[in-house]
């Protein structure tokens, strides 16, 4: 999924986000989880989530657009990616479930799909409290041989993600 895939992980390994946490790590395993207030309303959530063109970077794409971006939120639908000549997969649409503000995806994001490894990816948006501001909260749960020494850089990576949605979330 990374344009340049060394270029754009050694950037990821320094930047990290406030928002953004390793919750767990081991050789074969990592847990990321991230979280912020929006403002926006429940369904605005899932309409936006289901346009990464307009909040997904482009730099971490293969092609170079996130225009070539598409959500299918059905289970079994698609987030892919299209490419000249053909696509990639980036991941299917494993449950959406609007009452209970929550949609879950397999994942395997960029070099995670050369090592076959596992990856869920679960997002979930809040009601706000009297006053209160809605919660966005991402959980990605990663296992495969070798994966736990590349946590800071899909942490960087997603944590942009998650930063450029919320903004997204908020700008609506």
């Amino acid at each position: 999924m990374l344009k340049t895939v060394s270029a754009g992980l050694a950037l990821a390994m320094i930047a990290t986000a406030a928002s953004a946490e390793v919750k767990a790590r081991t050789d074969s395993g990592f847990t990321l989880a991230f979280e912020r207030p929006v403002r926006a309303a429940p369904e605005t959530v899932l309409e936006t989530v289901a346009i990464p063109a307009a909040w997904w970077s482009s730099d971490h794409t293969y092609s170079g657009d996130a225009a070539n971006i598409r959500l299918d939120l059905v289970p079994g639908g698609c987030w892919c990616e299209t490419l000249p000549g053909g696509g990639v997969k980036h991941a299917e649409t494993l449950m959406v479930w609007p009452e209970r503000r929550m949609v879950r995806f397999d994942a395997p994001f960029g070099p995670l799909q050369g090592l076959g490894a596992d990856a869920v990816l679960t997002m979930t948006w809040s009601d706000p409290p009297e006053g209160g501001e809605r919660q966005l909260k991402w959980t990605f749960v990663v296992q495969g041989p070798g994966t736990g020494a590349m946590a800071d850089a899909i942490d960087g990576v997603l944590a942009e993600q998650f930063r450029r949605l919320g903004d997204r979330l908020d700008d609506l």
